[in-house]
């Protein structure tokens, strides 16, 4: 059959050249015929493959397909993803908010969503296949997260699922990346044979941070001042393994689980030197040596089965189990110079843990041809854990002086209703989902009042889809998504580890509420794609750290205290300014406006982000690729973050038919000799605090990988039709890239 394909292009080519007249087999004039065998080898067959897909309410960047991911980790290719934000801490934003759901193969994971950042910094871009953002999930999906969804989608081959492409045998690829500030490596492989697949990953890394300076400066009103320096060096180990199967019971009946477990190893060391100064004289000065360590553990596995009606795979009820659990310990030890009077050295020692099961029913019936209803209900577990312990140091001698062990669990049962319809020119989706939380909260040790409580949450979400042309897409859309506060926020836990700098948490949170109102269009064509978009968000409770004096220490919590307005364009541009030229442009700017009437302050202003690339092929196929990452202010509540240059280069080839790839990488500051440095300012009622931080992130690399297996393609007897917000599906873009490759040969 693909011979035949083939051929029918080549004769059709033949013809458009003018080399002959195509009749079947020859050429029309009598006694020429063609032999297509003899040309068959010879003909390749080309197409441009999309770097990003766009939707209304989605959009997927495929990792795969950029140059950079042989050497980049998965937090440096979120840099180039739309509406994706990386600021100079590594704190991501989506939408221009950090309050978002991480979701792995579709699916939610307590894993990824507990420190996201963490696992991105050192998991390499290899491993991933694709990054999408769902701005507008759905019904069927958890109103949690405030601006939608990060799914990422493990590198694996296509398997499975009844009609899909899928492959018999095994393929697998082996990495490895070293630099000057640490190394990573890892396996990934995919099996498939008749029914059954099976695909895994498997990451290991360790990074240290040299020389973290960091200098800090408190003024109270009433002229006292408190200065505080010290540097800081930081190691991290990390493990990563997932396993994922799939087995077809029958035409109409499919399993499939999951396993996934990822291990940290902290340890943080440094040395401050404070001064507390007077308007007339010096009141004191000390320093002390802190120790922290902190490991943390997190495992989800998942089980599914699903259920077809029909032969066509169109109407099916879907099954699934989620099961998450994050144990976590931190301990510090503090030791204080012999001069310092009244400082005692101290060990803490803090053991938050989440337990989450989740049950999940779908149910997915044809209406027609064009429509489609979707129905289904949830339930989750989710109880968070703390237990911290507080001693007094004498030589090797511990004393306990105090202890919290706090319980917080919540109950959530869920019901949705969802309709799509696709009518050509206009498609859209429309639903409803309540969901119901009881909420319980213990304090078996340690100061805090016990409460219960239980709140109803009534969600709509809504998208529109117009296709003025072939080649643009307008998308309008609106949802209401809540935040529920985790474990971070609501541990009481109070770190002492900076006695002038404390902080705790607020076991009284409540949900925030958000609404969010998106315009956007997209052109899309073989060489050009551009998306803008507008997206206005709206909360009247949001959750923010804020921060107070009292007795000369300043104190950060947080609280459901401020109303929130933001209004953000963002632009997307991809260009393949020549066959071996692609030039990329991701940046957005957002007007924030924040205020609190609790604590009388607002704060509002501009803050942009900017990512522009280069993406060029040189001479012997070398790969060269050129970022430049910019980040001006940003604003919270209390005062404001200072923005930061990054400059990123790499250089790829690859051998052996590309399944061996060797790269160079490079990363640099480019405001202070290679160094990251930011500033951030906080105004409380009674004081300032200014802060500032250099990090040394200049650094270079290797990396190398090799792919290895079988590559037999086929294709099974049942297709399926389902299309989810997390299928894998052809879209618009992806067909006018596929229908704009060209065909060539030699000796034509």
């Amino acid at each position: 059959m693909a011979k035949k394909i083939v051929m029918t292009m080549a004769a059709a080519l033949f013809a458009l050249m003018g080399n002959a007249q195509v009749n079947n087999e020859t050429t029309g004039v009598p006694g020429d015929t063609i032999d297509w065998e003899k040309y068959l080898d010879q003909v390749t067959v080309s197409a441009v493959r999309p770097l990003v897909k766009m939707e209304a309410d989605k959009m997927t960047y495929d990792v795969q397909n950029d140059a950079d991911s042989k050497s980049a980790t998965v937090l440096d290719m979120l840099r180039k993803v739309p509406m994706v934000t990386v600021d100079g801490q590594d704190n991501i934003t989506v939408n221009g908010s950090g309050s978002f759901k991480v979701y792995v193969d579709g699916k939610p994971s307590p894993m990824f969503s507990n420190n996201p950042s963490q696992i991105f910094k050192m998991m390499p871009a290899a491993a991933v296949s694709k990054i999408e953002v769902i701005t507008n999930p759905g019904a069927k999906y958890d109103a949690e997260g405030a601006v939608g969804v990060l799914n990422i989608v493990l590198a694996k081959m296509s398997v499975g699922g009844g009609g899909q492409q899928s492959i018999d045998g095994m393929t697998g690829t082996v990495r490895a990346q070293g630099g000057s500030q640490g190394y990573n490596g890892g396996a990934s492989f995919s099996v498939q044979q008749g029914k059954l697949s099976l695909s895994g990953n498997l990451m290991t890394g360790y990074q240290r941070m040299p020389r973290i300076k960091s200098t800090t400066e408190r003024r109270e009103d009433n002229g006292n001042v408190t200065s505080q320096y010290f540097t800081t060096k930081q190691k991290t180990r990390f493990n990563m393994g997932t396993l994922s199967l799939s087995y077809d019971i029958d035409s109409l009946n499919t399993v499939s689980g999951s396993f996934g477990l990822t291990a940290f190893r902290i340890k943080n060391r440094f040395s401050p030197s404070i001064s507390l100064i007077s308007p007339d004289s010096r009141l004191n000065s000390y320093s002390y040596n802190n120790d922290t360590k902190q490991k943390s553990t997190s495992i989800d596995a998942s089980a599914d089965w699903q259920h077809f009606f029909n032969g066509e795979r169109t109407h099916y009820i879907t099954l699934s189990y989620l099961f998450g659990y994050s144990p976590q310990t931190s301990e510090t030890t503090q030791h204080y110079d012999e001069e310092v009077l009244m400082m005692d050295d101290i060990f803490n020692e803090n053991r938050p843990k989440s337990t989450e099961h989740t049950v999940q029913l779908d149910y997915v019936r044809p209406l027609n041809a064009t429509q489609t209803l979707n129905l289904g209900g949830k339930y989750i577990n989710r109880r968070n854990l703390s237990k911290a312990d507080y001693y007094l140091l004498s030589g090797d001698e511990r004393t306990l002086t105090n202890q919290m062990d706090y319980q917080h669990t919540n109950n959530i049962a869920a019901a949705y209703a969802e309709y799509e319809g696709n009518f050509g020119v206009v498609s859209g989706k429309a639903g409803l989902r309540y969901e119901h939380t009881w909420q319980d909260v213990d304090y078996k040790k340690g100061e805090g009042s016990d409460f219960s409580t239980d709140y109803g949450n009534l969600v709509p979400s809504l998208s529109l889809n117009l296709k003025p042309s072939a080649t643009s897409n307008i998308g309008l859309t609106y949802n209401m998504r809540i935040s529920r506060p985790g474990i971070t926020y609501l541990n009481p836990y109070v770190d002492r580890s900076d006695p002038m700098q404390v902080s705790y948490g607020n076991s009284h949170l409540k949900v925030e509420k958000n609404h969010n109102i998106g315009l956007s269009y997209s052109l899309f064509s073989s060489k050009f794609m551009m998306n803008i978009g507008l997206v206005q968000g709206l909360c009247d409770n949001r959750i923010s750290s804020y921060s107070f004096f009292d007795e000369g220490v300043l104190y950060s919590t947080f609280g459901n205290i401020v109303k929130e307005r933001n209004t953000s364009l963002n632009l997307f541009i991809n260009w393949l300014v020549l066959p071996k030229t692609r030039l990329m442009l991701n940046g957005g700017a957002t007007y924030a406006d924040l205020r609190s009437d609790q604590l009388g302050q607002r704060n509002h202003g501009w803050q942009g982000n900017l990512m522009v690339g280069l993406q060029q092929t040189l001479p012997w196929d070398l790969k060269l690729s050129l970022n430049m990452v910019s980040n001006s202010r940003s604003y919270n509540l209390q005062g404001w973050s200072s923005g930061f240059n990054i400059g990123i280069a790499s250089i790829t080839k690859s051998f052996l038919k590309d399944r061996l790839s060797i790269s160079a990488y490079g990363v640099t500051g480019l405001n202070d000799h290679g160094k990251l440095s930011f500033e951030t300012y906080t105004r409380g009622s009674d004081f300032s605090n200014r802060q500032k931080i250099s990090v040394p992130i200049a650094q270079f690399g290797v990396s190398v990988s090799f792919t290895f297996g079988n590559t037999k393609v086929r294709v099974k007897q049942h297709k399926s039709r389902i299309e989810n917000d997390f299928t894998e599906k052809k879209s618009d873009q992806e067909q006018i890239g596929d229908a704009a490759g060209s065909s060539s040969g030699s000796g034509m």
